[in-house]
């Protein structure tokens, strides 16, 4: 493999597609010009399905078109739909009780209230982008705000309905690990020791509780202490999650000069969860696992979502850069080769989200009230970066 030319080709190719296709379709498709925010319930040629709108994608677009803006190109309409989202957030989806809701319909009215706070952190996300991008700082601190607010929530016995009842206590990775990457990208506009000190706690959270070296695996779910729970739950593993963490680490790890202990922690986590992921028959990465083996419970275990193919790009690029071992790129091509194969869709433009094993698709549409504009444009972002900071070494 010729390295410079390949990391050029997909540089270029990241680029070109979130710049003529996934931004597009999205500005198109999803954004509400009449009541502010976005759409994401989509049909495969952009058709509206629904007007629900998902509270967490109101944050999550605002940070993609903020994000976008401050890396690709100084597009006005791009800042102005973050923009968009982030006044729709504060103007109908905090509840009273400071905690956001889940559902809203397209003029802002509360449809769904759920015990977790990820709408949180992705609005938290958003303000800060968009607080870097115009270099307002009354958005910096809206983030910082929102985020002490979100680790009351969490801190605080009785404030969030608890997953189980108190017979299984148990605590959880993907809030471990989405706290990591949420408190990193406020600190890019605003200083407070919390910040660091909650990507230091999960950090040590990760390795204390949820990596079980026994099973080469790191664990969605475990006891309060990191006991191993062997029922079909404590038992999941989820190859992308487990990815994303790697990467969120491994960019923790390039914050702090490359900290070797932080480079060698994520790279095992990916090379763990890539063996249990990869699809050996039919390739890409599948949903879920059983740590020892047994069928996993979930109906999906065996589907090839988008957004664990698109962390996959994303930390082999990061394991490359971090490490200089070419098995990585190799990673890399095998995943991007697989899921460029599979997931666009070049009639209609931007991805499908749902194929089944054999990498069919399952079903069509763009967008529902978890599949939208975050996972595929930050990966065509973060990896365009990569590629051009790697060339420049």
């Amino acid at each position: 493999m010729n390295t410079t030319e390949y990391l050029k080709e997909w540089a270029a190719s990241y680029k070109e597609d979130l710049v003529n296709n996934i931004m597009p379709f999205w500005m198109k498709n999803g954004l509400d010009r009449k009541h502010g925010g976005v759409y994401t319930c989509v049909d495969r040629d952009g058709t509206l399905m629904d007007t629900t709108k998902s509270v967490w994608f109101q944050g999550r677009f605002g940070y993609i078109a903020a994000y976008a803006y401050n890396t690709i190109e100084k597009n006005p309409e791009w800042l102005a739909a973050s923009k968009s989202c982030i006044d729709f957030i504060e103007k109908y989806c905090i509840d009273t009780d400071g905690h956001m809701f889940f559902e809203v319909t397209e003029d802002g009215r509360p449809l769904r209230k759920r015990r977790y706070v990820f709408s949180e952190g992705f609005a938290a996300i958003a303000m800060a982008e968009y607080s870097l991008a115009t270099n307002d700082k009354e958005y910096a601190q809206k983030a910082l705000d929102i985020f002490k607010r979100t680790q009351y929530f969490l801190n605080t016995p009785g404030l969030l309905e608890p997953k189980y009842l108190p017979t299984m206590e148990a605590r959880g990775h993907s809030i471990t690990m989405i706290l990591i990457n949420t408190a990193a990208r406020i600190r890019q506009v605003i200083n407070d020791p919390a910040l660091n000190e909650q990507i230091d706690e999960s950090i040590a959270a990760l390795r204390k509780y949820f990596i079980h070296p026994e099973f080469k695996a790191l664990l969605e779910m475990v006891g309060p202490e990191g006991e191993f729970i062997d029922t079909c739950s404590g038992r999941t593993i989820n190859p992308g999650h487990c990815i994303e963490t790697a990467w969120f680490i491994l960019e923790e790890a390039k914050y702090r000069d490359w900290d070797k202990g932080l480079v060698q922690l994520a790279l095992q986590i990916l090379d763990w969860s890539w063996e249990w992921g990869w699809d050996k028959e039919f390739g890409g990465i599948i949903n879920f696992r059983d740590c020892r083996n047994f069928p996993p419970q979930d109906y999906s275990q065996d589907m090839k979502f988008w957004w664990p193919q698109t962390e996959a790009i994303i930390a082999t690029l990061y394991a490359y850069q971090a490490s200089g071992d070419e098995k990585y790129l190799e990673m890399h091509k095998q995943i991007s080769d697989w899921t460029y194969a599979h997931f666009p869709d070049k009639e209609y433009g931007e991805w499908y989200g749902y194929l089944r094993r054999d990498g069919s698709v399952a079903q069509p549409a763009k967008g529902n009230i978890f599949k939208g504009p975050f996972h595929i444009p930050r990966m065509m972002i973060r990896s365009y970066l990569l590629c051009e900071e790697i060339l420049l070494k």
